[in-house]
């Protein structure tokens, strides 16, 4: 789950970590009286939505830039008209773009220096581990190309957390003045609490600012969360924006089905992830595109698989539909059966190609022959990815 940067804010607050002044406003009137509140001083305008690459995007009103600064309330109240209800495109978002549907008001620093901080889970050592780096606000891809010493990586012990020495080592090597050291490392332990605390899978902050006048803010700060650890935290589930979602995707999780949307016309209904990764890689073998990757659990119940069909038959793209099943704790004739009532109650318009195996398969097999539905069955995965790819062409 991803959230927007003034929520990102909100939560850093929370935790003691410095950063600017600011709200969020739905309508141009919200965003001059925001500004009003801050006061005579700068104050940035940006664009809320869940991609990167906002300042460089440009709306399809043909309005350039994501992220503005502005010196009066009018120019704040003329920039948010020329964003809301507008679409933004970013290198982020591809072509389609995202509707920008609110804005943050917010004081704007005075940049003395800007530096790059990020903490996230390593996979190697399953643990915490700090990337950072002094060549802050820009993409840290290409300071990892162009100038890989730059990247400064300090792994943290999951259970000792990020030590006050940790701390201090990160400030010096991030050349910050020594009248700064005590700032950023308080800086630093309020990021690692907040990745702690709300069970983060990565908390970035780019850019981590020294104003001119020597102050450590995080500017800037992106947020991925563990989804499944947001039953802890009810509070930061609640800042889910679905206007920022797939719909399909958004379908899928109400129905606890695991779906992620794809660019091709096959859609493929699996249980269980490895299988369904197989699928996608078999289908791309003999020459066609998946439209989805969906896993229904080792557990699906007729509901479920009613839901899944819905969700798949919902996107335009697709030509055909590949269900590929392999029956252990799910049994193929119980299976079979969901997918003919799902079939009658959805009424496919595109071919459908089945194959089933595992336990009760013969049973499975014999409750779809017998079903008189128009369904294509297959032998084994290879016939199945050869039948679903001929079906989606023709």
């Amino acid at each position: 789950m991803n959230i927007h940067e003034y929520q990102a804010k909100e939560l850093l607050q929370k935790f003691g970590v410095a950063t600017t002044r600011g709200k969020v406003a739905s309508t141009v009137e919200e965003a001059e009286k925001i500004a009003k509140e801050l006061g005579p001083v700068e104050i940035a305008v940006k664009a809320q939505i869940h991609a990167g690459g906002r300042g460089k995007g440009t709306f399809t009103n043909g309005f350039k830039g994501g992220v503005h600064i502005c010196k009066t309330a009018a120019e704040v109240k003329e920039i948010a008209g020329k964003m809301l209800g507008q679409t933004l495109v970013t290198h982020q978002t591809g072509p389609a773009g995202r509707v920008v549907n609110k804005v943050l008001i917010a004081e704007s620093a005075d940049i003395g220096r800007e530096i790059y901080f990020a903490i996230l889970l390593d996979r190697a050592t399953a643990a915490p581990l700090i990337v950072a780096s002094t060549e802050g606000g820009v993409e840290i891809e290409a300071v990892a190309a162009k100038s890989p010493e730059k990247i400064i990586r300090e792994p943290v012990d999951p259970l000792a957390g990020l030590q006050p020495y940790q701390a201090r080592k990160l400030a010096r090597e991030l050349n910050f003045e020594s009248g700064q050291i005590k700032d950023a490392s308080k800086l630093f332990d309020g990021l690692f609490r907040t990745f702690a605390g709300l069970d983060c899978s990565m908390v970035e902050v780019n850019p981590l600012v020294v104003t001119t006048k020597g102050q450590v803010l995080a500017l800037d700060a992106k947020f991925n969360f563990d989804d499944n650890a947001l039953y802890r935290h009810p509070e930061v589930a609640a800042m889910r924006d679905v206007a920022e979602e797939d719909p399909r995707e958004v379908e899928a999780s109400k129905s606890g089905l695991n779906y992620i949307g794809l660019d091709g016309n096959i859609a493929c209904l699996v249980n269980g992830a490895g299988l369904a990764m197989a699928t996608m890689d078999i289908i791309k073998f003999y020459g066609g595109n998946p439209a989805n990757f969906l896993d229904v659990g080792g557990g699906a119940t007729e509901a479920q698989v009613t839901e899944a069909f819905k969700i798949l038959i919902s996107d335009r793209n697709v030509k055909a539909i590949l269900v590929n099943i392999f029956g252990g704790i799910m049994k193929c004739d119980v299976i079979a059966q969901g997918i003919i009532n799902a079939v009658k109650a959805v009424k496919l318009p595109v071919p459908l190609v089945v194959r089933l195996e595992g336990t009760n398969v013969d049973a499975g097999k014999k409750l779809i022959a017998e079903s008189g539905l128009p369904v294509i069955t297959a032998d084994d995965l290879g016939d199945a990815a050869q039948k679903v790819v001929a079906a989606a062409k023709g």
